[in-house]
């Protein structure tokens, strides 16, 4: 049974294939198809799971409290309390 093959001809030009040649480059020889693998099936968990959360957060029913008083009203009756003391 032959295996399937894969190409990556990075574009060094450009900043993003230059990081992902690097970063590939520091994976030892022999594990860098684990590696590929590995970054790829984290790669769509990850967009799986933004997903999810923007569905659950689509959904979800946000209710805002009231805003309070600035000032209670009893609070300013006794500041003017205290200034007619003076």
């Amino acid at each position: 049974m032959s295996r399937e093959r894969f190409l990556f001809r990075p574009n060094l030009q450009k900043e993003a294939h230059r990081k992902a040649w690097e970063a590939l480059q520091a994976v030892p020889e022999g594990q860098r198809s684990a590696f590929l693998v590995q970054v790829i099936l984290q790669s769509l968990q990850a967009d799986l799971l933004r997903k999810i959360i923007r569905e659950e957060l689509s959904a979800a029913k946000f209710h805002p409290e009231p805003p309070e008083e600035t000032i209670p009203s009893g609070m300013l009756d006794f500041l003017d309390s205290l200034q007619k003391e003076n």
